[in-house]
């Protein structure tokens, strides 16, 4: 065998043929990876080379079946395959040995495309940033393609005399096996038959990425296997010789054994630097628990996606796929563009349906060769399972925030973002959460989008503290205290405690401060800020917080409209910012607030956190750095829209507005007689369960804004400025942190790592040559620069190893 994977490597090599095929190979490649702008990597604008990978297979279906064409087919045309047969060799060892030598030169093909990896790693920001690992991984990968292929070709090569028509078929059967079980899966008759498997799309693009499963790994193997086993047959048929018995039969059984034995049982290995595609046994756990089977549709498709969504495209099929492999077939998904083939009226139809299911479209600007032009997508998913929809939206908005890094912390978002639609609709009983009423709590209207949004997965409805028998109180699994203004009872304050004391969840809202931006209007613009009285300082003070009497004047505020006067009957309106509506940037890593957009909030108070055992306590909000704090009672004026602040006066260190207590509580009814009219008996518990609770110092959080006409707006949309928060997201965060004990929500604290290249590098000037003597100075641009040297390098190795190859002939035939 040795000896026929030398005499086949040297041969190959000593024809001009193979410098050509191979040359063609690289020039075609490079200009796809770096000229070509739809798949430039330069025009991408990340360091990682899978445009190399998501490229390279399409070439290889004519690359490799120019290598293996000559293999067995000249043999039989140049009348030496008889005399080959006649060596002491065993025809797997000749058949071996032509495959591997194919393999070689196919290796051999790919070496220079190492000075790819070089460029990127060289012009990553900062210098080096390139995940060698998933470069790794998907190297493996294109190995194991090229395996196939090779395979497929030496099978063509044994079935006929003619090169071409060798190379004809093998450049048909590398495509049709690549992509003809996927398009033959999309016929509606085959869709639920799951033929994409059979195809090697679908294992090439796990392994591309840098992830091996074992199942594609067989997958490779055993396709390989079959088409070296059928080049076997095909020789045994052409000599009319005998299959030499169960040998060849039993090389098939163990293919398709270990094809079956690989399907019930697999493992995984991430090459990836942060192991971005490694599933967390959460997750896991959810997948492998699937009940039922479900569906996921994902909207972000369509032509000339700018890179950044290409790259969010992408993550989002990863991250799909991966969840896929632990659903035992249970999950299906697809990728479809909206919008595509309709006119004007279908597409605003199609908009507002997909509106009412909660998937929101996002304006783009493209550029086109006609300029700029406007782009409607849909960074959304939407998650069926028996008639239940859940959405999924796709892309985080932040304040303040790139947007590489907007899109970076929506890749690292997408697996809490799959997992918990998944859970949600697929879960049979849905966690009951609670508002309160009977203290002047936000009204119905008000908490309108709140409510709506978490009935998606909850269910949702209001609570009487009075009325309420405490064994019903403890069903609920997360009780809302939202913008209470009259003071507490006794009897409902020990329902409280006592709720909390066995394992219950409390999300406080509370407004300490009496002042509302409608009363200051009514009043001549004045008003008082007075301390209100809630009768639940006590409480929450041996819980472990303080919420104070006064309000917080923040810069970092979001801005109120102001009649400023009346030009032709017609009111002037102008947006003033207003201090008092602050707006919280969470700068904490808690799952709860990680990555959420600003907070809006109404008159803010200040919090306290006080020292009590057995209790963790984590900051949520904060106010920005530049605030003042204003003790209660407190003259409210909108005269002040007409100062303009000092920034001197308003230099503070962030005030607490937010906090998450854990732990186990002390009751507040310790050591304290019963409230009098308690007519329910009650297991009291002086010391509670492991429970939770956040305290919020602004009750208007969950407060969605009323239109004119009496319909709510989104929670979280300012319809005056048209900007929308992140207090939606902050509910459904803490809604599926207090519901959820799987630790689910935990998974927003993944971390990926951005891997840019340095932009202004490429738009820069490369000086190549410099005399100042006669003042002479060669330059290009940096883009061209790169584009020529991953252009040409590469053939100038091959062209290196060409003179190198015939030197050494030169010098052994002249001997």
């Amino acid at each position: 065998m040795l000896s026929i994977l030398k005499k086949e490597i040297v041969s190959y090599l000593s024809s001009l043929v193979a410098y050509v095929t191979i040359g063609v190979f690289l020039l075609v490649l490079g200009l796809f990876l770096w000229v070509f702008p739809d798949s430039s990597i330069l025009e991408y604008g990340y360091a990682g080379l899978e445009s190399l990978f998501s490229t390279a297979p399409y070439l290889f279906m004519f690359l490799i079946p120019a290598i293996t064409m000559r293999s067995l087919a000249e043999e039989r045309k140049e009348g030496t395959f008889e005399l080959l047969f006649t060596r002491p060799l065993k025809d797997w060892e000749i058949v071996l040995g032509k495959y591997l030598a194919c393999l070689l030169i196919v290796l051999f093909a790919l070496l220079p495309t190492l000075v790819y990896y070089y460029s990127v790693s060289t012009l990553g920001m900062p210098q080096g940033n390139i995940d060698t690992g998933a470069v790794i991984g998907s190297y493996i990968g294109l190995f194991l393609l090229g395996a196939v292929f090779v395979g497929i070709g030496l099978f063509t090569s044994s079935i006929t005399k003619n090169q071409i028509i060798a190379f004809t078929i093998s450049v048909f059967l590398c495509f049709f096996f690549y992509s003809g079980f996927d398009s033959i899966s999309q016929l509606l008759s085959l869709q639920d038959l799951g033929l994409q498997n059979l195809g090697i799309t679908q294992h090439y693009d796990s392994v591309s990425r840098g992830v091996l499963d074992t199942r594609d790994l067989v997958y490779f193997i055993i396709t390989t296997g079959i088409f070296i086993w059928l080049t076997l047959f095909v020789l045994a048929k052409q000599r009319q010789k005998g299959l030499s018995g169960a040998g060849m039969i039993i090389v098939l059984g163990v293919l398709v054994f270990v094809g079956i034995l690989s399907s019930f049982s697999f493992t995984r290995f991430d090459f990836t630097a942060e192991k971005r595609y490694t599933i967390s046994p959460i997750s896991r756990e959810i997948m492998d628990k699937l009940s039922k089977k479900l569906k996921v549709v994902v909207y972000l498709q369509g032509d000339n996606l700018p890179g950044g969504f290409k790259r969010l495209q992408s993550a989002t099929r990863d991250m799909l796929s991966d969840l896929q492999a632990y659903s035992h077939g249970k999950i299906q998904f697809e990728f479809r563009d909206p919008l595509k083939g309709l006119n004007n009226d279908q597409q605003n139809e199609v908009i507002q349906n997909m509106a009412a299911e909660g998937v929101e479209p996002t304006n783009l600007s493209v550029k086109t060769d006609n300029g700029v032009s406007q782009k409607l997508i849909f960074p959304s998913a939407l998650v069926s399972a028996d008639g239940k929809d859940i959405p999924v939206k796709l892309l985080l908005s932040r304040i303040g925030l790139s947007p590489d890094e907007v899109l970076n912390n929506s890749i690292q978002n997408l697996e809490y973002a799959f997992s918990s639609a998944i859970k949600k609709a697929v879960s049979g009983g849905r966690p009951q959460i609670g508002f309160t009423e009977g203290h002047h709590e936000l009204t119905d209207l008000q908490l309108n989008d709140a409510m709506k949004t978490l009935a998606e997965g909850f269910q949702v409805g209001r609570v009487d503290l009075n009325a309420i028998s405490f064994a019903d109180l403890q069903k609920i699994k997360l009780l809302v205290i939202a913008k209470p203004d009259q003071k507490f009872s006794e009897i409902e304050k020990f329902k409280l405690d006592q709720y909390i004391m066995h394992g219950g969840r409390v999300l406080w809202t509370i407004d300490q401060v009496s002042a509302e931006l409608d009363s200051l209007r009514g009043h001549g613009g004045e008003q008082l800020a007075f301390p209100k009285q809630l009768n639940l300082d006590d409480q929450l003070f041996r819980y472990g917080v303080r919420i104070n009497y006064d309000l917080i004047a923040d810069m970092n505020c979001s801005q109120i409209p102001i009649s400023t006067g009346n030009v032709g009957g017609q009111a002037q309106i102008q947006m003033l910012p207003w201090l008092y509506y602050s707006v919280f940037i969470p700068l904490s890593k808690h799952p709860v607030v990680k990555n959420l957009d600003g907070i809006s909030s109404e008159f803010a108070s200040t919090i306290d956190i006080l020292d009590t055992k057995n209790v963790n306590k984590t900051v949520l909000l904060t106010s920005s750095p530049y605030n003042k704090k204003l003790t209660a009672p407190h003259m409210l004026s909108l005269q002040a829209l007409e100062q303009e602040p000092n920034p001197k006066d308003f230099q503070s260190t962030p005030k607490i507005t937010g906090v998450l207590l854990e732990g186990s509580f002390v009751s507040d009814w310790q050591n304290r007689p019963l409230p009098e009219g308690l007519k329910e008996q009650v297991a009291i518990k002086q010391q509670s369960e492991p429970a939770k609770m956040i305290v919020i110092s602004d009750g208007d959080i969950l407060k969605n804004q009323v239109g004119s006409d009496g319909s709510p707006y989104p929670l979280g949309y300012d319809h005056y400025t048209h900007q929308t928060y992140g207090n939606k997201n902050l509910l459904l965060n803490i809604a599926d942190y207090m519901t959820d004990d799987s630790g689910l929500i935990a998974l927003r604290t993944k971390e990926i790592k951005i891997r840019l290249l340095d932009r202004a590098r490429i738009r820069g000037e490369k000086v190549l040559f410099q005399y100042d003597k006669f003042n002479i100075r060669i330059a290009l641009s940096e883009k061209m620069y790169w584009q020529l040297v991953n252009t040409i390098a590469p053939l100038v190795l091959v062209l290196i190893c060409a003179i190198f190859q015939h030197y050494l002939r030169r010098q052994k035939y002249a001997r």
